[in-house]
């Protein structure tokens, strides 16, 4: 059996339109990585400019850096999204951090690569500001990504308790919901992932590790 890839996909913006900071969250991608590690899969994580991921600072404030030391070297230098092929890859998964949301939904290549995996039937997952990522995908029909499918992601009253709902560029449940999503909200910070077919969203940060669960589960199950 070869070992399956998981191609994590991370932002690379360190500020919001106002220049507040923000990046990565850390435990979105340091919880799922471990759990793809411990599977024993294969994963390469790339950003849409490549090199350092910037770690939003809120998200390391209870010594975070030092509980992952492996998942935070290895995003000193992430891969180029321009040096990406779906074909390579099993699941692509993309952890959030308030960045996604101002490169994500922009990244043309971020885009072609979901449409890829999507449509060759492999898994498409994200988790909390990660489904940013999938609002700007359309199918090859023209529909959008997520039209008709059961997704969650960060919602409108969690992004409201954070106090950043007026730094953000858009409110992404709303905008899922605008897409046809049907979107399946939990009371906040509940720890809750949706799974329709081969796409996993998981809601927050409290969501990372179950919704890498979900991925692992899919791809044993697709051999």
């Amino acid at each position: 059996m070869m070992a399956k890839k998981v191609l994590m996909v991370v932002t690379s913006a360190d500020k919001m339109t106002d220049g507040h900071p923000t990046g990565l969250w850390l435990s979105e991608f340091a919880e799922p990585y471990t759990e793809f590690k411990q599977a024993g899969y294969e994963v390469t994580v790339a950003s849409p400019r490549g090199g350092q991921a910037p770690i939003d600072e809120r998200s390391v404030q209870n010594g975070e850096l030092n509980q992952w030391p492996e998942a935070v070297e290895i995003l000193k230098q992430t891969i180029p999204l321009s040096q990406v092929s779906a074909s390579d890859y099993d699941a692509i998964f993309l952890p959030g951090g308030h960045g996604t949301m101002f490169d994500f939904p922009d990244s043309a290549e971020l885009q072609a690569l979901i449409r890829t995996f999507a449509e060759s039937g492999k898994v498409v997952a994200a988790v909390c500001h990660g489904p940013a990522g999938l609002v700007n995908v359309r199918l090859s029909n023209g529909d959008p990504l997520v039209k008709g499918k059961r997704v969650t992601a960060f919602t409108d009253e969690e992004e409201r308790a954070v106090k950043l709902d007026d730094k953000v560029p858009f409110m992404l449940e709303t905008r899922l919901r605008e897409l046809g999503a049907q979107f399946v909200a939990q009371p906040m910070w509940s720890d809750h992932v949706e799974r329709d077919g081969n796409l996993i969203t998981g809601q927050n940060p409290q969501s990372g590790i179950s919704a890498a669960k979900a991925v692992i589960q899919a791809l044993e199950e697709s051999h």
